[in-house]
């Protein structure tokens, strides 16, 4: 493997021109250790939405793609998923196709104004730096101090009475 590039970015290189070729965008590729297991992540979007049947179709087209290429030495769990309504926002690509989003960012550490989180309207990203609209007023926010952001959905919005 390259020196330098992660397994994840090494299995988002391998994957990405078979997700593409079947309809699919990737929106986030991870390899992460949760307790004693590692899990590859491999986040689908797309127009239309993902569903279990997208994500079956997926991880046996990629499957042996990955097995091939053998880029981790570790036993794993290969996850294919959608992003979901509420998602984290990690590239800068995620960023802008979200710009207009609600989205609730979480820091480190509380900040000047003794907040560890804030929410409000994705204005900009640029130069490794997120702005929320607050309501009429901005705040920037270097991606050093954030520890996630991700996209809120309103759920109220959704019609739950049975026709």
């Amino acid at each position: 493997m390259a020196k330098g590039i992660s397994i994840a970015e090494r299995v988002e290189a391998l994957v990405t021109p078979c997700i593409t070729e079947m309809g699919y965008r990737v929106w986030d590729v991870e390899y992460v250790k949760e307790g004693a297991e590692w899990y590859l992540r491999i986040t689908l979007d797309s127009d239309d939405g993902i569903d279990i049947e997208d994500c079956e179709k997926v991880s046996r087209a990629i499957n042996p793609i990955i097995d091939e290429a053998d880029p981790i030495e570790d036993f794993y769990y290969l996850e294919v998923s959608s992003p979901g309504l509420e998602r984290v926002l990690r590239k800068e690509e995620h960023f802008l196709a979200c710009m207009g989003s609600e989205i609730e960012i979480r820091l480190f550490a509380p900040d000047e104004n003794k907040k560890k989180a804030y929410t409000g309207t994705l204005a900009a990203y640029e130069n490794e730096t997120v702005t929320v609209d607050l309501g009429g007023e901005t705040l920037a926010i270097p991606m050093n101090k954030i520890s996630k952001v991700q996209t809120l959905f309103d759920f109220s919005s959704i019609d739950m009475k049975e026709g």
